[in-house]
């Protein structure tokens, strides 16, 4: 019997395996500011050293978009006009800190800016080694 492994679409993103998945971000010591991904030096002050933090689970819809096309590398998912299906991507605001942009997993016609929104993990392609690679992307809270 053969059981599929799910990997991360990229370490350091987000907490993985894990029921209750955060994204992984940077908070500057000097200034406060907050980046998604993490990153070593502060875009604000020009720190150069930055914390390790976990950002809130829950946040606001800040805005959205349908992705029509596919898109160019580094894009991961299917790799063909055939076998592509669009999905809606936006920003979600989390603890009034930071935007991340971020997957939608919500049928358009279900969304509205300001809406309250939660992290979930879900499947987005099969890599060369038969990994299901998962990513980090927002539903509707509730």
């Amino acid at each position: 019997m053969s059981t599929t492994r799910q990997v991360p679409v990229a370490e350091g993103l987000f907490t993985w395996p894990s029921d209750r998945p955060q994204l992984l971000a940077s908070r500057c010591p000097t200034c406060g500011a907050v980046t998604f991904p993490r990153q070593p030096g502060c875009p604000q002050c020009a720190g150069d050293t930055m914390d390790d933090t976990l950002l809130p689970r829950e946040g606001r819809l800040w805005t959205w978009t349908t992705q029509g096309f596919l898109p160019k590398a580094p894009y991961r998912g299917p790799g063909t006009e055939e076998d592509y299906e669009p999905y809606t991507l936006g920003y979600v605001e989390l603890g009034g800190e930071v935007r991340v942009e971020t997957r939608l997993v919500d049928d358009p016609e279900h969304l509205e800016i300001g809406a309250e929104m939660t992290l979930v993990v879900v499947p987005l392609c099969t890599d060369d080694d038969g990994n299901e690679v998962v990513t980090y992307a927002f539903r509707r809270a509730g």
